[in-house]
């Protein structure tokens, strides 16, 4: 046995003299023990105020008396130190530990949007960035991150799709199941948000989303499903909206119906901050009032103590809510692993934000191979989007503001906690420069469509940014603000060559689109985005994002032309002049099912996604049985090494005809490399939720589906007869 081995016989054994003196003070500290046992036995010793000191915290923001040394945090609970809980620390988040920039040398590692994310269609860089933020949290001393976002994109002019994963079911619940599961690998809680049909930002305060039970579980539901059934996150975080007329944060149907009867999820229900409207939300499903100085009173304190004397609410009741708060801190290895601040290392982590953003731009036009960026390019022209400083980056509580960040003002209608649109530190205009030897880059900063049409006339090539911002608190515009589109339109009148690479949170209208030479969505890239646009202009990098969200030709072609609510708000996007319902109508035909069933031609369809090489799909085979399983052969037919993410769909079943995704897989070839890929669909894709037997129904028959680069476009198609069945939720 060499001197490491002997140390690390010793360390191990040192750590199960410590692990069972602990057991034998306090039995609950005992590891071998399971999450629920040692939930017991700790709340046996806790006294009545005790328990109740874990069922409310503050937005520390607000409070009156603050803790000493109390760091910048979104939530806090003060914890139990007699018996070894402790203080709840809580971090606002999604794209990064998202208290950073808000003080003198307070930093973080921004990652890209979650639409950036999406993009990539890949769970393995869904979970690695979700550990380096998990890390991160530990790092900056908070044990409960407000991550992953799960709502799906029903609403494409949401100001937070940016935060969120696409407009899929499946493959939103997959990456942020991959993203939950890496987060609490570093021993923090992670949080699953916002429950439920939380779809748009205008009215969200007081707006009724209302929609079939059926419907609501073939798409926003399912995205939960999936996500909490493979990410088990130890808190789920209930809305601001009403759902069906009832408040989310005390809807019994959705809180102890689904989320806790059907799905058996055992974690704790937070609020929303400002989210709690009775005590009553105890008895329908709510655990925990988070920012107890939004709420109009401490409902979670002298209320529920109150409820609980006048039989409005039962003992038994309060006993689960601690339960399950503290089952989730021992499940997440919060209580066995108290959080130290120190060590951050962005720099380090940047890089694996960057690996994110770089598979996750989406080439969405390239006529006659304009880029990559040919040698031959001597005069280059970069115009407008703060390129010169760095990239957008989208506002609101899940802001990240890495240090040397660019702050402008708030845009008209943020709200007024609003940070500001930030830029963060990574300047595309350099990165371009770097790569462009023996080539003269010009920079314009766009303001007048003349001068940089003139700038752009005789240059090789002109890249123009654009820009379209996007915040929680307000919904967007799909018109590109601040006359980019006339800025775009003059530059491509004065040369054909142009790209369009755009930094946004939703998609854009594209008027120009006809025009130009290549259009490049970049998303929110974060940290070293300049570095990953360059990188994909230059060819450094295939473009192999694929889109998770569907690009309409026009608000026309929308479920709601009009966003509902738009017409009633008073100074800000969570303020209506009264409560307002929102039927989704569309029911579960989201996104590209939508235009599948209207037969409507999008921009740019969901799945979409040019590569700097070719692919080409063959030898489809499909096999029925229980469920579908779709074989076929992809092969790279150009001349370059690249990544393709072949999709199969769902084109038809017994009875009824609904694209739905099934499937995807993500490869990578050399040129003249081909590898046969193998998609099994989950039953629940195939079947029709049925309310009155409350499960799902899997019709026995014939069942068509397709393979192709996207939800438009049938490469191959084939059939199989599936059995019939009946599956539980």
């Amino acid at each position: 046995m060499n001197k490491q081995q002997l140390a690390g016989v010793i360390a191990v054994t040192f750590g199960a003299i410590l692990a069972t003196q602990a057991g034998a003070a306090q039995p609950w500290m005992n590891p071998r023990l399971s999450p629920d046992k040692r939930a017991d036995l700790l709340q046996a010793q806790m006294t009545a105020d005790e328990e109740f000191s874990l069922l409310h915290g503050h937005a520390p923001g607000m409070m009156s008396a603050r803790p000493p040394n109390m760091p910048r945090v979104a939530g806090y609970f003060p914890g139990v130190p007699r018996l070894g809980i402790p203080d709840i620390w809580e971090s606002d988040a999604s794209l990064g530990v998202a208290n950073a920039g808000r003080k003198n040398n307070d930093d973080a590692t921004a990652l890209p949007s979650g639409l950036a994310l999406a993009a990539t269609f890949d769970p393995k860089l869904a979970y690695d960035s979700g550990a380096m933020i998990g890390k991160e949290t530990r790092q900056k001393g908070f044990n409960v991150l407000l991550a992953g976002g799960t709502n799906i994109a029903r609403e494409p002019r949401n100001g937070r799709n940016f935060e969120y994963l696409g407009e899929d079911p499946l493959l939103a619940g997959t990456l942020d199941g991959a993203s939950i599961r890496g987060i609490q690998s570093a021993h923090v809680a992670s949080t699953a948000k916002h429950f439920a049909l939380n779809d748009q930002e205008t009215g969200r305060m007081v707006a009724s989303a209302n929609m079939s039970p059926a419907a609501a579980r073939e798409s926003d539901l399912l995205a939960f499903e999936i996500a909490i059934e493979s990410g088990q996150p130890n808190s789920v975080m209930c809305s601001y909206n009403r759902i069906d007329e009832v408040y989310a944060c005390e809807n019994p149907a959705y809180l102890n119906g689904i989320l806790k009867g059907d799905w058996g999820w055992k974690g704790w229900v937070m609020s929303d901050w400002g989210a709690v409207h009775s005590a009553a939300a105890a008895t329908n499903g709510l655990d925990q009032e988070s920012g107890e100085e939004l709420d109009h009173k401490i409902y979670f304190d002298q209320p529920l103590r109150e409820a609980i004397a006048s039989g409005q609410v039962a003992p038994a009741r309060v006993h689960d809510m601690v339960h399950r708060i503290l089952r989730g801190l021992f499940a997440s290895g919060v209580m066995d692993n108290p959080v130290k601040a120190g060590g951050l290392d962005t720099a380090a982590d940047g890089k694996v934000a960057a690996r994110t953003a770089e598979q996750g731009v989406v080439l969405l036009k390239n006529d006659a191979g304009l880029l990559p960026v040919a040698a031959k390019a001597k005069r280059i022209v970069v115009i407008g989007g703060h390129a010169d400083v760095g990239v957008m980056s989208g506002g609101g509580s899940s802001q990240v503001i890495p240090l040397g960040s660019l702050k402008l003002k708030p845009q008209r209608g943020a709200p007024i906690w609003s940070s500001g649109v930030i830029y963060g530190p990574y300047s595309p205009l350099k990165a371009i420069q770097a790569r462009a030897s023996g080539a003269t880059v010009t920079y314009v900063d766009g303001t007048d469509p003349a001068a940089a049409a003139a700038a752009a006339k005789d240059a090789d090539i002109a890249i123009v940014f654009a820009t379209q911002w996007a915040s929680e608190a307000m919904d967007v515009s799909l018109t590109l603000q601040d006359d980019q589109d006339a800025l775009v339109s003059a530059v491509a009148a004065a040369n054909p060559h142009t790209v369009v690479v755009l930094e946004s949170g939703d998609p854009v209208l594209m008027p120009w689109l006809d025009k130009v030479g290549a259009v490049v969505e970049a998303w929110y890239p974060g940290a070293n985005g300049g570095e990953t646009i360059a990188k994909v202009l230059y060819g450094e990098v295939d473009p192999a994002g694929r889109l998770p969200i569907s690009f309409p030709a026009s608000v026309d072609q929308l479920p709601h032309p009009v966003l509902p609510g738009s017409d009633q708000m008073v100074h800000g996007a969570q303020d209506a002049t009264k409560p307002f319902d929102i039927d989704y109508s569309e029911g579960s035909d989201v996104g590209y099912k939508w235009y599948a069933k209207t037969g409507k031609t999008p921009l740019f369809p969901f799945g979409r996604g040019l590569s700097y090489t070719s692919f080409a799909y063959d030898h489809l085979m499909v096999k029925g049985g229980s469920t579908i399983t779709a074989s076929f052969r992809v092969k790279n037919t150009g001349k370059t090494a690249g990544i393709d993410t072949p999709q199969v769909y769902l084109s038809a079943e017994p009875g009824r005809t609904q694209q739905r995704l099934i499937g995807w897989s993500r490869v990578a070839l050399k040129p003249g490399e081909s590898r046969v890929v193998t998609v099994t669909a989950d039953r629940r894709l195939l079947a029709d939720w049925d309310d009155s037997a409350h499960g799902w129904k899997l019709a026995a028959g014939d069942f068509k589906v397709f393979a192709g680069p996207d939800a438009a476009t049938q490469a191959l198609t084939g059939d199989a007869t599936v059995s019939g069945a009946s599956l539980k939720p």
